[in-house]
């Protein structure tokens, strides 16, 4: 209990420690204006990660969690880095070299790292929560998300600021919003993405070795990409920068959606493999077989719930499928004495919630 509170302690300190930062900086109006600018791109990223989640939902506390820590811990551990770095730059290689420095070293490897962090620390303490690579591109989604949201806040505060609105000066703040809300909202996300790929694949990974090098190919990956992005935006002009944002940026981005359309089938397929067994381990019924197997049906389902007997049954029905999601990711693992105390758990929450299902839509016996 002590240890929940302690930090929700520490993220708080970290929240109000950048509000106050930005405030000085730019001032209360121009927080203000960036807060809601910011919302707009965050919300299209979340929407995102929460699509790509959709056949084992991970738990909602987990991926508030992963936002918190990219918005408060991530962004305030990667803003006293890299401001030393910039100032130790400024120090050892003249006066306006130290931007460089935190743009090209000091930022790609220590925001990766801080954001790539708590992907790693789910994967260590929630093994049971982490069945692969889709579950590591959502939690590297939703932190890089909660860094990025902060990061937006500051900068359309500044051009706020700086620029302001009138006299033709709305431009600067226009030009902003474009570059980092409607060009650019995935660029934090694909970066860490590619740490959670490795740590997704090292999740599943029977040797040492690989889960030892694929989150950290993974990491290596991330702050490559990063560091050019920094790089095209910090050195190179306008044709340095669209350049490397189409031939190398828009390529990396449809690449990761791929590889995520590929995992989310294979997630199917690991379902729809496991479902006979669970009818014949009278789990399931065997009328709701169809309806578990592809999405489009589980989602006509939850519909034909709520129409029909209303929230709280449709709830229960989205428990229910989650709760066999779970169980026929969970029938991969050894038979350990965790995976039998989770699949015990998992069986209990199934069971009831089909009972409250079928009590809420009039005890007929059936949940379809």
């Amino acid at each position: 209990m002590l240890l929940p509170v302690l930090g929700l302690v520490v993220v708080a300190v970290c929240g109000l420690t950048l509000l106050a930062l930005a405030t000085v900086r730019v001032g209360p109006l121009a927080v203000v204006i960036g807060l809601a600018a910011a919302l707009v791109p965050v919300a299209v990223v979340v929407a995102a990660v929460l699509w790509v989640d959709r056949w084992e939902p991970e738990p909602a506390k987990l991926l508030l969690t992963a936002f918190a820590w990219g918005a408060c811990i991530a962004t305030i551990t990667a803003l006293l880095i890299n401001n030393t770095a910039e100032s130790v730059g400024d120090l050892l290689l003249g006066h306006g070299n130290g931007s460089r420095v935190s743009a090209l070293v000091s930022a790609p490897l220590v925001e990766e790292a801080a954001k790539g962090s708590f992907v790693l620390l789910v994967l260590l303490r929630r093994r049971e929560e982490f069945d692969g690579i889709i579950d590591g591109v959502v939690y590297a989604g939703f932190t890089a998300a909660g860094f990025a949201f902060t990061e937006n806040i500051y900068y359309f505060g500044r051009a706020f600021a700086e620029y302001g609105f009138g006299n033709g000066t709305s431009a600067g703040v226009i030009a902003a919003f474009v570059l980092r809300g409607v060009l650019s909202p995935f660029t934090h996300p694909l970066f860490t993405a590619l740490t959670g790929v490795g740590i997704g694949f090292a999740a599943r990974a029977t040797t040492r070795a690989t889960r030892i090098l694929a989150p950290l190919a993974g990491y290596l990956g991330a702050v490559c990409l990063h560091a050019l992005w920094n790089g095209a935006a910090t050195l190179g002009g306008a044709q340095t920068f669209l350049n490397v944002y189409f031939l190398i940026m828009v390529p990396m981005f449809i690449a990761v959606v791929l590889v995520v359309i590929l995992q989310r089938r294979r997630e199917q397929r690991i379902v729809e493999a496991a479902l006979p067994k669970m009818v014949k381990a009278r789990w399931i019924a065997a009328s709701e077989v169809d309806l578990l197997s592809t999405l489009n049906g589980r989602r006509d389902w939850r519909r034909q719930a709520r129409r029909q007997s209303g929230r709280r049954a449709a709830k229960a029905v989205a428990v229910y499928q989650n709760s066999v999601t779970e169980l026929a990711f969970l029938k991969r693992h050894n038979g350990s004495a965790d995976t039998c105390r989770k699949e015990a758990e998992l069986l209990d929450t199934l069971r009831s919630s089909r009972a409250e299902a079928v009590r809420l839509a009039g005890g007929n016996g059936e949940t379809a």
